[in-house]
């Protein structure tokens, strides 16, 4: 019985695996289609979330079975209701990458960038981008060496969502009609949120390994 427990956690962790290449998948092809205001791309994005909802609603419903019928306790607890968090983090990083490609579908043909924000976007894709990689890689190989690394590449999309708004304060009125700043508004916040669910996972990462809250704590 023992062994079948063991195998059922394995299954869990190779499924939050799973959830993180395809969240990887969403973002690269999100920025893309931003970048190059390709609605097909932005198609391909919003049709592919669904697979990663049903992947969250098939590791839940998994885990929910395991703590009904298997009574995990201490570590193994954790280990189940960590899959429980971190698979909500992860749907909800396929969510914000779909917000991204719908905003591309809803000013099509024209884009969602207005010009001189574009350098700051293309910051924001590459920073969404390696963060996606490094919860990938973290949860494929569970250790605290991509902890800091998350940590560093969520305080760049903080300042980096922090300076757009800077830059419309500076902007000449003129220059940014009303749908502008919405568009540049809601996409920095898509991104800046994309980091937060990436530190969310690797903090139920570093939990699980050490026990200690207290890095999630110091955060709040």
């Amino acid at each position: 019985m023992r062994e079948v427990f063991r195998n059922e956690l394995d299954e869990l962790a190779t499924q939050l695996v799973d959830m993180s290449t395809k969240v990887l998948d969403s973002i690269r092809l999100a920025n893309q289609a931003l970048r190059s205001n390709d609605l097909e791309l932005a198609e391909r994005v919003i049709e592919a979330d669904a697979k990663i909802d049903a992947m969250q609603h098939t590791l839940d419903q998994q885990a929910a079975e395991i703590l009904a019928l298997q009574g995990p306790i201490a570590s193994d607890l954790r280990a189940v209701i960590g899959a429980l968090r971190m698979s909500a983090s992860l749907e909800r990083m396929g969510d914000l990458a779909r917000h991204i490609a719908q905003q591309v579908r809803i000013r099509y043909p024209e884009s969602a960038i207005p010009k001189h924000f574009e350098p700051t976007f293309l910051r924001m894709g590459d920073s969404a981008e390696k963060i996606a990689e490094a919860t990938e890689n973290l949860l494929n190989n569970p250790g605290l060496s991509m902890v800091p690394t998350i940590n560093a590449i969520d305080e760049e999309l903080d300042e980096l969502h922090l300076s757009v708004f800077a830059q419309l304060a500076d902007a000449p009125a003129e220059d940014l009609a009303p749908r502008h700043i919405a568009d540049v508004t809601l996409l920095s916040r898509y991104y800046e949120r994309f980091g937060d669910h990436a530190v969310s996972v690797s903090q139920k990462v570093e939990y699980l390994l050490t026990g200690n809250w207290e890095p999630y704590l110091s955060r709040k």
